[in-house]
């Protein structure tokens, strides 16, 4: 199909980010709207759709000069159908998300999950721009990722590869996860599961500086987990150690089973940087066969919160611009 533009939308719990990219790949402009919830995300593709067309109008760029649009979900999406099986944090169930975009928008629409396209945008436009084979980790609420393979996203029979958060890491006496399993990574490794791990112990933390922001009734954070870590308190050294052990874990046979290039590392958990990395890497080394972690680097994202709608718009570009 003929178009000089690919939008890319990221469908989150709270927001919705879109971007405008040229056929050549550069991002024209981005925006964003709040993500409605009320009756169920009854609205949200409505403003999806009404922002999109406003913000073209802006730009005096007509709808026919738009070869189409990617569009990443949390969830489990079926993408030869356009439909989003089960989306918890908006509220849909079998939702026809691409059917409904293209009849408001009048060009098509492809989905995938969010993790997925995070992978791609990081593949296309970010961190992974010179490797063909890369992991991508997102370490946020749960842990997700996305994979490349000899430069293909890798979805699997039911959409369903790249669930590393619910990788069993700990079969026996694990915390239940939201999927119902025991001992998943996510429920160790996550921003949620590092915080859940410093309060099952906080009466153990006396003298720690996290013991006194629990006391005075604050919000423990992973920001301030990885800060005292770094200064050398022992117990949130502690508490991150063990939520890296068992990320390096997983991803270490993760690697062993793919043999990738490169593992990128991104959410909000990502902003620890070298720190997170140096402990990750440590973890890693023992569970990698030699050959592998030889041939495997660890990196920081460098899209941040672009990766979602920079995967989306090519996951557009691969499906409507290069015919």
């Amino acid at each position: 199909m003929a178009g000089k533009y690919v939008i890319g939308i990221d469908i989150g719990g709270t927001a919705v980010k879109m971007a405008l990219f040229d056929q050549n790949g550069g991002m024209d402009h981005k925006w964003s709207i709040k993500t409605s919830k009320e009756e169920n995300g009854k609205y949200v593709l409505d403003e999806i759709a009404a922002s999109i067309q406003h913000e073209l109008q802006e730009k005096h760029i007509p709808l026919t000069e738009v070869a189409g649009a990617g569009a990443g979900l949390p969830g489990f999406i079926d993408i030869e159908k356009g439909i989003i099986e089960f989306a918890t944090n908006i509220g849909w169930k079998d939702y026809p998300v691409a059917r409904i975009l293209e009849d408001k928008l009048g060009f098509p629409v492809a989905l995938d999950n969010d993790a997925n396209l995070a992978a791609a945008g990081e593949y296309w436009k970010g961190a992974g721009t010179d490797v063909q084979n890369m992991i991508f980790i997102t370490l946020g609420t749960g842990v997700g990722a996305g994979i490349v393979l000899n430069g293909n996203l890798v979805n699997g029979k039911d959409n369903m590869a790249g669930e590393v958060g619910h990788v069993t890491v700990k079969p026996e006496g694990g915390r239940l996860c939201n999927c119902g399993k025991r001992g998943c990574l996510e429920t160790i490794s996550s921003a949620t599961g590092m915080v859940r791990g410093a309060l099952e112990h906080i009466d153990e933390a006396e003298g720690s500086p996290i013991y006194d922001v629990h006391q005075r009734g604050e919000e423990i954070t992973t920001k301030d987990l990885f800060a005292y870590a770094t200064s050398a308190d022992p117990y949130c050294a502690g508490v991150i150690d063990h939520a890296m052990y068992y990320l390096g874990l997983a991803v270490g046979n993760i690697a062993n089973t793919l043999n990738p290039e490169r593992i990128v590392i991104g959410g909000g958990v990502a902003a620890a940087g070298d720190d997170l990395l140096h402990t990750l890497r440590a973890h890693f080394d023992v569970f990698a066969l030699d050959k592998v972690k030889k041939g495997t680097n660890f990196v920081i994202a460098d899209l941040g919160n672009d990766a979602g709608v920079a995967g989306a718009a090519w996951l557009a570009k691969q499906h409507y611009m290069n015919d």
